[in-house]
């Protein structure tokens, strides 16, 4: 092991992707950030937990057999459900297994904490790719995330819907830690312009700052390479859009993540028991 991974943190990192609304792009930025920190030399999870309208399968072009169910009823293990994506980082497909978890009993859960067990020292970036909006499993992923980032685009239906989202976590679950990242801006000037307005509001009505992760222009490569079923990072990385992902990823990677207990068992054995994650 070289001296570069022996600095790695082993507990690892977990970090939700949230949104207010649809249509804003987070499933494009967790497959571009998974795949900008791999690039970092980072060992990167993807948890697809957008239930329904999950296409991070189809955004990267795999076709995954398996889900999260089929480890629960015990027909296959966390390793063989996961698949592997781009710049070597693992995804695991839960669209259609993930409602089903807190209905399954003691036996089945221990299942999946004792396997998970195995994986901690197998990553260092948990990412959830959670659906849109304050819906209770939404909330849940985020409450027992290490981190929240909170994608917004400079439409005002967005900022409302991002503001209500932090609102909920904040006022009913205390969470008061929010990274903001600005997607599919003009500019800086734009990007800056969406941080100001979300902060204000935060701090005037709700008594917290908000972080600024950085911002994602808009950036026709990104349009490219969905089309080909790639990641822009991986399909287009000289594209002004990749290297604002290589920005951010080295933003989020010298950020000190305080986890609130624990790794990967923490985070499930919070999502299984309902309960909210406290520091």
């Amino acid at each position: 092991m070289d001296q570069a991974a022996s600095l790695h943190h082993r507990t690892v990192k977990v970090i939700a992707i949230a949104s207010g609304k649809g249509g804003v792009g987070k499933t494009n930025i967790v497959a571009n950030l998974g795949c900008a920190l791999a690039d970092l030399g980072e060992r990167v999870l993807i948890l697809d937990a957008d239930l329904g309208l999950g296409n991070l399968d189809v955004l990267l072009g795999y076709a995954p057999q398996y889900n999260l169910a089929h480890v629960f009823a015990g027909e296959k293990t966390l390793a063989e459900v996961m698949v592997t994506g781009p710049k070597g980082i693992r995804i695991i497909p839960a669209s259609s297994g993930i409602q089903e978890i807190t209905r399954y009993g003691g036996m089945e859960q221990r299942i999946l904490l004792d396997q998970l067990d195995q994986l901690e020292e197998e990553f260092d970036y948990l990412f959830v790719d959670t659906a849109a909006g304050i819906s209770d499993l939404v909330t849940s992923f985020s409450r027992a995330a290490h981190e929240v980032v909170v994608v917004v685009t400079p439409e005002p239906t967005s900022l409302t819907d991002a503001y209500a989202l932090v609102k909920v976590l904040n006022r009913q679950y205390g969470e008061s830690r929010f990274m903001l990242l600005p997607n599919m801006v003009k500019n800086r000037e734009e990007a800056d312009a969406v941080y100001r307005k979300l902060n204000l509001v935060c701090e005037k009505f709700l008594d917290i700052s908000l972080d600024s992760l950085g911002y994602i222009p808009h950036d026709p490569a990104v349009s490219r390479a969905v089309r080909r079923q790639r990641a822009v990072v991986d399909a287009d990385p000289a594209a002004p859009v990749s290297r604002s992902f290589q920005l951010v990823a080295g933003e989020l990677q010298r950020r000190t993540i305080q986890p609130k207990a624990g790794g990967l068992q923490f985070f499930w054995r919070r999502i299984l028991d309902g309960e909210p994650a406290r520091e």
